[in-house]
């Protein structure tokens, strides 16, 4: 018997060492917006893809190298992210360009939507958009730039005061274009002065942009890591902050690599409801205990 007590004491360990990288909870709602799988807002809560692009303070912010935009919604159904970045000119605000920057997870996870446009204003003459890129502008839902510089207080402004522009445009140069293009290339190297951006533009036919919906939609996916049976069970997805693996999270600490029902351990491939570091560790160290106990005999 006491042969055991040492693979059992570093079982042991590695139990705890699980449990203790895994989050005491995980809150579902900040603000008055859900939190809801595949997003966390704690270390260790919701799919590890989506890690350390939520904060919530008094409210919800999408955390990117170029700052942290504010949540306005986020749609479950239709998997979509909708933020906010106050930097940015609208109808009714001017503001100086702010580069709108993702980082390159975040580019492939969770971009803006197809139908999301980034609208580049008070462009130079020799800007790429009006040149070699002009390719990259397009015009959305019958919409054109004039109808911006003619519409809205802020943008009309430019048209006042700016000197970017010549014979024969009525107004400065603007741009309409997707999320690719500002990704690709900064407002400095654009030489557009301002931006806005507008999402739901599939919708916006014959709407006057006074009534726009301005801000940024990004579309995300959700793992499929048997996420729904550990939820069926109590449980809340997550996963180990060390390691990645995903895990159901129970209220219980030493169910929180098991589905919450008491069910056995399943393979990664499945309900990924186990730790499979932590059951390849406890073979690897019976199967060194086992070589020594062998050699005193022999």
């Amino acid at each position: 018997m006491h042969h055991f007590s040492l693979p059992i004491l570093l079982i042991s360990i590695l139990q705890w060492k699980l449990i203790s990288s895994l989050p005491a909870n995980c809150r579902n709602i900040c603000g008055n917006i859900d939190i809801k799988y595949p997003f966390g807002i704690e270390e260790g809560c919701g799919a590890p893809m989506y890690r350390k692009m939520l904060n919530c303070s008094t409210n919800l912010f999408f955390l990117t190298p170029s700052g942290n935009y504010k949540v306005q919604s986020i749609n479950y159904e239709k998997q979509t992210l909708t933020i906010y970045d106050p930097s940015m000119s609208t109808c009714t605000t001017l503001q100086p360009h702010h580069d709108f920057i993702m980082s390159e997870i975040q580019s492939v996870v969770i971009p803006p939507t197809p139908d999301t446009v980034f609208v580049l204003l008070n462009c130079s003459m020799d800007s790429p958009v009006l040149n070699h890129y002009k390719s990259l502008c397009f015009n959305f839902s019958g919409h054109s730039c004039d109808e911006l510089y003619s519409s809205c207080s802020s943008f009309r402004v430019l048209h006042l005061v700016s000197s970017r522009y010549t014979h024969p445009y009525p107004y400065p140069p603007c741009c309409f274009t997707g999320y690719d293009t500002v990704k690709l290339m900064s407002m400095n190297i654009l030489d557009c002065s301002h931006y806005t951006t507008v999402y739901n533009t599939d919708n916006l036919e014959g709407v006057g942009a006074l009534d726009w919906s301005y801000g940024i939609e990004l579309s995300y996916a959700v793992p499929n890591a048997g996420c729904r049976h550990c939820e069926q069970t109590g449980g809340t997805c997550g996963y180990d902050t060390e390691t990645e693996v995903v895990l159901c999270l129970c209220s219980a600490p030493m169910n929180s690599t098991r589905d919450c029902g008491g069910g056995n351990l399943t393979s990664r491939g499945g309900e990924i409801l186990a730790s499979p570091i932590l059951l390849r560790a406890t073979v690897l160290i019976l199967g060194v205990f086992l070589k020594g106990v062998s050699s005193l005999y022999n």
